[in-house]
């Protein structure tokens, strides 16, 4: 089952020192993601100005409860990063016709 994340930072002054603290574990946890085959696609929502304020993710996982888990755990979410999360079931198009 496929899901996608859309997920912002709190908007307070310390919301970019938040992201960067935890920023090098979220990766860690990322790169294990791709690799478990979790992983689709992902990165940082930017605002005009380049700086991070968010991030999306596309991933894959058994079930609902797999995903679940996999977000109360991200350290984004324990790092109080991300504030707004929306999470939308999903499915990649076919690139081909078949």
């Amino acid at each position: 089952m496929q899901f996608l994340v859309i997920a912002y930072d709190g908007t307070d002054d310390l919301a970019l020192a938040r992201r960067l603290a935890v920023r090098e574990k979220h990766l860690e946890g990322w790169y294990k993601l791709v690799a478990d085959g979790h992983g689709i696609t992902g990165g940082a929502i930017l605002d005009e100005e380049g700086k991070m304020i968010g991030s999306s993710a596309l991933l894959e996982f058994p079930d609902r409860a797999a995903f679940d888990n996999w977000l109360k755990n991200d350290p984004y979410v324990t790092g109080d990063v991300w504030r707004d999360i929306t999470v939308h079931p999903f499915r990649v198009a076919p690139t081909t016709k078949s």
